[in-house]
């Protein structure tokens, strides 16, 4: 919570009054600590339960602070409202919430517990705060202005696009290239398959579903093993065409197992080896800690789960249904996947004659790409940790030290009022200034967080992009940056 002022209650002490009677500062703080307390008593049993005793002397009003009493002067009481007065009052404050250029807000935050449902808890605040907002004053009311399950969303939208287009581009280039929509569907049936296996595994080893682990899974890879059996079944079945239709109906369904079991165990090998290569590869990842494990081990670990599912379904499932639904057919010239490989090795042919031909042409280019790269991963830089975009800005400014709070107040108040007025695309402007009363992120008066959401990229007109966004702010702001 942060905002807003912490109610207190205030005693005012007249020291003249303390020294006509005689009474010290002290008295007065041993008297209203003693008369704001709960003390405890036995308990008494009856009809078979005990019932607990307690005596309740809390302070709930300026009325119960003024009748306490401070001492007794010849047996006549004096009370705090004979030497001091009382009234309410605010406790110093360390930081404010201001909102939109209309000055200071309080402002609530919702912090979820560890290892929580995050879309069970954002539902259940939203239900809560429906709840509240009907027993709200008139003219109060709770404006949501972040909201985690937008990012939410977005970051479930793009995992299942990734997925979606990722699982029907393989389906479209591997039927397209196989030349027969019966083997590229054979092979496609491999997908959902691993991805449910994959599923099963994480939820299994508590690996969590989310863009790192689910967004980096490269189905090409992982029908690698499929593709390799199944062109090779297909090819054996197509090649023995005439043998298979020699026998019966009955019989040309052994043909064609015994086909897909030699074809299988000829290629297994070739198949499981590449995907072993790939395993092997994400050891090291596994290996990482801190903050660079907990991102990217959930990928590795998926995709290490996605490729085991692999392996297994070339081992068994594979060989199964590439014998039952595979048939013997004709390639016809026609076929665009005949026409497409022609084509190809047209182009490729006299490049690799030519390449043979001019072997040092080919090494001077090649060393000289080298080169260039080593020169270019040594100059540009590397981040190893991937920076997320969750939609909005924050701005940090930081003032003089030693600004006070009514200051930084005002001058953060007119700093939303210019991106408001300037910006369209600023949907609201909300700014955390220093600490709260629970110091959850705790910061100096002179230090603020300006929350900038903005409306969808469709309705910008000021920028295009990003950082030219970004740009037209420190451009507006120059008059405020220059505190930094």
């Amino acid at each position: 919570m942060g905002g807003g002022f912490l109610k207190q209650y205030e005693v005012a002490i007249n020291t003249e009054k303390l020294n006509a009677m005689d009474i010290t500062s002290q008295e007065v703080f041993t008297a209203l600590e003693m008369n704001n307390s709960i003390s405890g008593g036995s308990y008494i049993e009856k009809v078979n339960q005990a019932f607990f005793i307690r005596g309740e002397g809390l302070i709930s009003s300026i009325d119960d602070i003024n009748n306490i009493v401070v001492k007794n002067s010849d047996n006549f009481p004096i009370y705090i409202k004979d030497v001091a007065t009382v009234d309410y009052g605010s406790a110093p404050r360390f930081g404010a919430i201001t909102g939109n250029g209309e000055g200071e807000k309080v402002l609530g935050q919702v912090m979820m517990l560890k290892d929580a449902n995050s879309k069970k808890v954002i539902d259940a605040v939203k239900e809560r705060v429906e709840l509240i907002s009907k027993s709200l004053p008139e003219g109060v009311y709770i404006n949501a202005f972040l909201d985690r399950s937008e990012l939410i969303a977005k970051t479930t939208f793009t995992v299942s696009e990734n997925l979606i287009l990722g699982c029907l581009i393989v389906i479209f280039i591997v039927v397209l290239l196989l030349g027969s929509w019966r083997s590229g569907l054979v092979v496609a049936s491999v997908i959902p398959l691993c991805l449910l296996f994959a599923l099963s595994l994480m939820y299994i080893f508590g690996v969590d579903a989310n863009l790192m682990s689910l967004g980096a899974i490269d189905f090409g890879i992982i029908i690698d093993g499929a593709v390799i059996i199944v062109e090779f079944i297909a090819f054996e079945i197509t090649r023995k065409k005439d043998e298979i239709l020699a026998f019966a109906k009955a019989n040309q369904q052994n043909i064609k197992d015994k086909i897909t079991i030699n074809g299988a165990s000829k290629m297994m090998n070739s198949a499981v080896f590449g995907q072993l290569i790939i395993l092997i590869v994400f050891i090291p990842i596994l290996s990482l800690s801190g903050v660079e494990g907990k991102m990217f081990k959930p990928m590795a670990l998926t995709f290490s789960f996605a490729l085991i599912g692999a392996m297994i379904l070339c081992f068994t499932y594979v060989p199964v249904v590439a014998s039952i639904f595979l048939k013997p057919s004709t390639v016809s010239d026609k076929n665009i996947s005949v026409r497409l490989m022609k084509w190809l090795h047209k182009i490729y042919e006299p490049v690799i004659e030519w390449a043979l031909v001019s072997k040092r042409v080919v090494l001077s280019i090649a060393v000289l790409l080298l080169s260039l790269s080593i020169y270019l991963y040594a100059t540009m830089g590397g981040e190893f940790v991937p920076t997320l975009d969750e939609g909005d800005f924050v701005i940090q400014p930081v003032l003089k030290t030693g600004t006070s709070l009514s200051n930084t107040v005002a001058i953060t108040t007119q700093i939303e009022s210019i991106l408001l007025d300037q910006f369209p695309e600023v949907k609201q402007v909300v700014t955390r200034i220093g600490a709260a009363e629970v110091p959850t992120d705790p910061m100096s008066m002179e230090e603020s967080d300006v929350i900038i959401v903005l409306e969808p990229k469709s309705e910008w007109k000021s920028a295009t992009t990003k950082d030219e966004l970004a740009d037209k702010f420190k451009e507006a702001l120059a008059l405020f940056l220059e505190w930094k």
